[in-house]
């Protein structure tokens, strides 16, 4: 329970952002889909930060809670007994694929070298690679990544938003 209260903070930023995001895409306001791109590349870069090395001035976060990124204190490691340099290697091969997903699904957002139509698919998979990596690697701080992830989820089963060129019967826009 005090994961949850160390990351509210945190949570009712990702909450705004969401909100004022969703607010400019539902209301057909060009900048939306700007910052939707700018959000999924931002989101893709933070999974970056589990290949550096542990900040030693850093060992807890302000909240008490430990350093979110390591993959050596993965649950394949402590409790299956998995070799370090294993779960560290199918670490880092997801880590670069959720990174390369989340970076062409902000492409496609906005309609650059990446078709739109490819755009729920990158998303959608993008996320399921995230949220694998999260599970693999679970620490209580990265639960603002499954609540990204889970909302991202929504935005294309729900098909709230797509981009315009990716709409049946739309041109590009």
């Amino acid at each position: 329970m005090k994961a949850m209260l160390d990351l509210l903070p945190v949570g009712i930023g990702v909450a705004v952002v969401a909100a004022v995001t969703w607010f400019l895409l539902d209301r057909n306001i060009g900048l939306g889909k700007w910052v939707l791109a700018a959000l999924l590349l931002a989101h893709g870069w933070v999974h970056l930060m589990f290949v550096f090395p542990i900040p030693e001035a850093a060992p807890a976060t302000a909240g008490g809670l430990a350093y979110p990124f390591d993959m050596g204190r993965s649950w394949l490691i402590a409790n299956v007994g998995f070799e370090v340099a294993l779960v560290r290697g199918l670490g880092i091969v997801v880590m670069i694929v959720t990174f390369a997903g989340f970076s062409l699904a902000a492409l496609a957002t906005v309609g650059w070298v990446v078709p739109a139509g490819w755009w729920a698919g990158l998303v959608l998979g993008s996320a399921a690679t995230s949220t694998l990596l999260l599970l693999l690697f679970f620490s209580p701080a990265l639960l603002v990544g499954f609540a990204i992830n889970a909302a991202l989820w929504w935005l294309v089963a729900a098909s709230v938003w797509m981009p315009v060129a990716a709409r049946p019967g739309l041109g590009a826009g």
